[in-house]
Protein backbone atom coordinates (compact mmCIF):
# COMPACT_ATOMS: atom_id res chain seq x y z
CA UNK A 1 0.00 0.00 0.00
CA UNK A 2 1.51 3.37 -1.04
CA UNK A 3 0.74 5.77 1.47
CA UNK A 4 -0.25 9.32 -0.26
CA UNK A 5 -1.09 11.30 2.07
CA UNK A 6 0.73 13.88 4.55
CA UNK A 7 2.03 11.81 6.89
CA UNK A 8 2.45 12.80 10.86
CA UNK A 9 6.11 13.48 10.47
CA UNK A 10 5.38 15.52 7.45
CA UNK A 11 3.14 17.63 9.51
CA UNK A 12 5.44 18.48 12.43
CA UNK A 13 8.06 19.87 10.02
CA UNK A 14 8.91 23.75 10.69
CA UNK A 15 7.89 25.02 7.25
CA UNK A 16 6.98 28.42 5.83
CA UNK A 17 6.62 29.89 2.36
CA UNK A 18 8.21 33.25 1.18
CA UNK A 19 6.06 34.43 -2.08
CA UNK A 20 8.59 37.24 -3.37
CA UNK A 21 11.03 37.77 -6.72
CA UNK A 22 13.34 39.80 -4.36
CA UNK A 23 16.42 37.46 -4.23
CA UNK A 24 18.20 40.05 -1.64
CA UNK A 25 15.41 39.53 0.65
CA UNK A 26 14.85 35.75 0.02
CA UNK A 27 18.48 35.74 0.80
CA UNK A 28 17.73 37.65 4.43
CA UNK A 29 15.00 35.66 4.98
CA UNK A 30 17.10 32.30 4.92
CA UNK A 31 19.87 33.67 6.80
CA UNK A 32 17.19 34.83 9.86
CA UNK A 33 15.04 31.73 9.95
CA UNK A 34 15.61 29.44 12.89
CA UNK A 35 17.61 26.41 12.87
CA UNK A 36 14.94 23.29 12.18
CA UNK A 37 12.96 25.43 10.34
CA UNK A 38 12.51 25.38 6.04
CA UNK A 39 11.70 27.77 3.54
CA UNK A 40 10.12 27.44 0.53
CA UNK A 41 10.32 29.94 -2.00
CA UNK A 42 7.75 30.57 -4.85
CA UNK A 43 5.70 32.80 -6.93
CA UNK A 44 3.61 29.65 -8.13
CA UNK A 45 1.50 28.47 -5.57
CA UNK A 46 0.51 25.33 -7.65
CA UNK A 47 4.43 24.40 -7.65
CA UNK A 48 3.98 23.58 -3.99
CA UNK A 49 1.47 20.04 -5.09
CA UNK A 50 -2.43 19.71 -4.01
CA UNK A 51 -4.43 22.21 -1.57
CA UNK A 52 -2.90 19.52 1.18
CA UNK A 53 0.70 19.75 0.99
CA UNK A 54 0.34 24.10 1.36
CA UNK A 55 -1.57 22.60 4.57
CA UNK A 56 2.35 21.47 5.20
CA UNK A 57 3.54 24.88 5.82
CA UNK A 58 3.02 26.63 9.23
CA UNK A 59 2.40 30.43 7.36
CA UNK A 60 3.10 32.46 4.35
CA UNK A 61 4.86 35.27 4.00
CA UNK A 62 3.87 37.22 1.41
CA UNK A 63 5.68 40.43 -0.73
CA UNK A 64 2.92 42.73 -1.98
CA UNK A 65 5.48 44.53 -3.64
CA UNK A 66 6.47 41.74 -5.80
CA UNK A 67 3.27 42.40 -8.66
CA UNK A 68 4.88 41.24 -11.80
CA UNK A 69 3.19 39.56 -15.00
CA UNK A 70 3.68 36.33 -14.04
CA UNK A 71 2.55 36.80 -10.17
CA UNK A 72 0.25 38.56 -8.76
CA UNK A 73 0.03 38.21 -5.08
CA UNK A 74 -3.63 39.45 -4.68
CA UNK A 75 -4.18 36.41 -6.38
CA UNK A 76 -2.32 33.91 -4.24
CA UNK A 77 -4.23 35.19 -1.32
CA UNK A 78 -7.50 34.61 -3.54
CA UNK A 79 -6.43 31.39 -4.53
CA UNK A 80 -5.78 29.85 -0.51
CA UNK A 81 -8.74 32.00 0.65
CA UNK A 82 -11.21 31.38 -2.11
CA UNK A 83 -10.29 28.41 -4.37
CA UNK A 84 -8.75 26.49 -1.91
CA UNK A 85 -11.02 27.52 1.23
CA UNK A 86 -7.73 26.90 3.48
CA UNK A 87 -6.63 29.13 6.52
CA UNK A 88 -2.94 28.86 6.50
CA UNK A 89 -2.10 32.16 8.01
CA UNK A 90 -0.92 34.96 5.42
CA UNK A 91 1.15 37.58 6.98
CA UNK A 92 1.83 40.38 4.09
CA UNK A 93 4.69 43.46 3.80
CA UNK A 94 5.30 46.08 1.84
CA UNK A 95 2.70 47.54 -0.50
CA UNK A 96 0.61 50.79 -0.56
CA UNK A 97 -2.71 51.19 1.33
CA UNK A 98 -4.72 50.42 -1.23
CA UNK A 99 -2.80 46.89 -2.02
CA UNK A 100 -3.44 46.33 1.85
CA UNK A 101 -6.90 47.49 2.01
CA UNK A 102 -7.21 44.82 -1.03
CA UNK A 103 -5.28 42.26 0.94
CA UNK A 104 -7.65 42.71 3.70
CA UNK A 105 -10.82 42.43 1.54
CA UNK A 106 -9.00 39.05 -0.02
CA UNK A 107 -8.26 37.71 3.69
CA UNK A 108 -4.97 37.92 4.32
CA UNK A 109 -4.07 38.06 7.96
CA UNK A 110 -1.51 40.84 8.73
CA UNK A 111 0.60 43.41 7.59
CA UNK A 112 4.16 44.91 8.16
CA UNK A 113 6.94 46.71 6.73
CA UNK A 114 9.76 45.86 4.99
CA UNK A 115 12.39 47.08 7.43
CA UNK A 116 10.06 44.68 10.25
CA UNK A 117 10.35 41.02 8.17
CA UNK A 118 13.57 39.75 10.42
CA UNK A 119 11.59 40.75 13.68
CA UNK A 120 8.46 39.30 12.41
CA UNK A 121 9.90 36.51 11.40
CA UNK A 122 11.15 35.16 14.24
CA UNK A 123 8.29 36.47 16.25
CA UNK A 124 5.87 34.07 13.68
CA UNK A 125 8.34 30.81 13.80
CA UNK A 126 8.38 30.90 17.96
CA UNK A 127 4.20 31.09 17.59
CA UNK A 128 4.22 28.61 14.68
CA UNK A 129 6.53 26.14 16.58
CA UNK A 130 4.11 24.00 17.82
Amino acid sequence: MTVTEPTVAARLQHKMILMSHDVDLQNTVQQTLPEGWQLRCTTDLDSLGSFDQLLLYRFIFLDLDSLTDDFDPQEAIRKVRREWMLNVPIFCFGGSADERDEARLNRADRFFEREEIAERLIQFCHQFRW
